[in-house]
């Protein structure tokens, strides 16, 4: 998917023609080998790559060793028939620093884990810097939790509208606004289920972020009568920090702002996603550029928040020349935070069936390279990355700060540092371990209506939050560290 965008492998019976790859894994007594004859339908090239098999131990090690060494082999066959080199190398993964943050906590030295990197999976030395940036973020954090502490995500599924790139939401909240009543008394019980969780295992929640959707499109009762909630289920005396999404500026009042202090909120989002007033109507955007400063102005006359605000590099319509104007922008408006994101085309989402132009790969990667040269001038510091399908160029995503205002959430949820508890339609509840074993997820129904119907189920799987803990090996605790193989 990296090296063919668009493309999808067939798998036909008999023998193939045409163009085509064919691998091979052999096990051998010192050394395990894959290999790849590539075919453009003209030349053949070859490809190969190897480990030690006295690294196959057990099954999860050496599917991953296996899998590192095919892609490998595939890549090297490619790249030597002329495709253009991806940025991020032989990398396919969503969490690049999952390789480099070991390494710094193994006390590798700097220069030789960011040799390492580039040489072992061909990444190119800038995004080998990136990478290397918010791997010490990650290092940062993971020394300040302790066993047991774990993060709390509240997912709301609404929005005013619904933009073009967004596979989020089913539907704007024009048309759901009846389902918001219903959907606090399930979210409710939900959030009963999971501090009972928390109780009986002994955790300790550290960071709260309020996600969606838009969480800011509930009126001011609605929000306070939600945190209260969080307040009288969750023992919150180690609480860091408390975020919520008001993304969307059509959805920021002075009253909701208060409100969110009240409860101790710290942080929101306000993001333009383009400062561009063209691109914001083609992504479905009922809104201004103009709107985003006025809202951020009311952020500040309430006082006490970090602010981050969200950008994405690619979007329809958009030139190098508006994003640059966007990115100039807002960092004029001085957030504490600025994430700047690839757009990536969900499955669900309009521009994934074609509506809207976008922007060439090329574009994008001059739009990303000016981010990243304007932010370190302005001095920012990337402290997390992550990847997704179908982006374009198969670039990143990057949140870049202000010294001292890192979210610690993003962290880890990205470097999966703690387990993430999770209520709310769409929340994905992902248990965390430390020693190289087996994650479990708890997925809720996505869309609103599901997530109501099916509150019962979704309670009661809960229990299995239990079960984790109380499986986890008596020596190990929740903040020891495991090096990480594969790609």
């Amino acid at each position: 998917m990296t090296l063919f965008p668009g493309e999808r492998p067939e798998y036909p019976n008999g023998k193939p023609e045409g163009q085509r790859m064919e691998i091979r894994l052999r096990e051998g007594t010192r050394m395990t080998t894959a290999s790849c004859l590539y075919c453009d339908g003209r030349q053949n090239f070859h490809g190969r790559a190897a480990v030690q098999s006295r690294r196959l131990t057990d099954r999860i090690q050496t599917d991953s060793l296996c899998q590192q060494i095919v892609k490998l082999a595939i890549y090297r066959s490619v790249l030597r028939s002329g495709r253009k080199k991806p940025v991020w190398g032989a990398l396919t993964g969503v969490r690049p620093g999952k390789l480099m943050s070991p390494m710094l906590e193994r006390g590798v030295p700097e220069k030789e884990a960011l040799r390492r990197f580039e040489t072992e999976y061909d990444v190119s030395h800038d995004r080998a810097l990136l990478c290397l940036d918010t791997s010490r973020a990650t290092v940062r954090a993971d020394r300040l939790l302790e066993p047991g502490d774990v993060c709390l995500y509240v997912g709301i599924p609404f929005c005013p509208t619904r933009c073009a790139y967004c596979s989020f939401v089913s539907q704007s909240v024009e048309k759901s606004m009846r389902q918001i009543p219903a959907f606090l008394g399930a979210l409710e019980q939900e959030l009963h289920a999971v501090a009972e969780q928390v109780r009986d295992n002994g955790l300790r929640v550290v960071s709260i972020y309020m996600g969606g959707g838009t969480p800011t499109t509930l009126n001011e009762g609605q929000l306070d009568r939600l945190l209260t909630e969080i307040e009288m289920e969750f023992d919150l005396s180690a609480l860091r920090e408390c975020t919520v999404e008001a993304g969307r500026p059509d959805t920021i009042t002075e009253e909701k702002l208060h409100t969110l202090r009240k409860h101790g909120v710290d942080r929101v989002s306000v993001n333009p996603q383009t400062m561009e007033d063209a691109v914001l109507e083609a992504i479905g955007r009922k809104h201004s550029a103009q709107d985003i400063v006025w809202a951020l102005r009311q952020v500040r006359k309430v006082g006490g928040f970090a602010v981050n605000m969200d950008l994405i590099a690619g979007l329809p319509t958009d030139t190098e020349e508006g994003f640059r104007r966007t990115v100039d922008t807002v960092l004029e408006l001085e957030p504490e935070n600025i994430t700047i994101h690839t757009l990536s085309i969900k499955r669900g989402a309009r521009l994934h069936f074609g509506e809207g132009t976008l922007p060439s790969d090329e574009a994008v990667e001059a739009m990303l390279n000016y981010a990243n040269a304007r932010l370190r001038e302005a001095g920012y510091s990337p402290y997390y990355l992550y990847r997704q399908k179908n982006m374009s160029g198969g670039f990143e995503n990057i949140g870049w700060t202000r010294p001292g205002y890192e979210n610690l959430y993003n962290i880890c949820i990205m470097e999966e540092l703690s387990s993430i508890l999770a209520a709310g339609a769409g929340g994905s509840t992902k248990l965390i371990r430390r020693d190289g074993g087996r994650n479990d997820r708890l997925v809720a129904p996505k869309y609103p209506t599901e997530y109501i119907e099916n509150i019962g189920r979704i309670c009661e799987e809960k229990k299995k939050i239990s079960a984790f803990y109380q499986n986890l090996p008596s020596n190990m605790t929740m903040t020891e560290g495991g090096e990480t193989d594969g790609i």
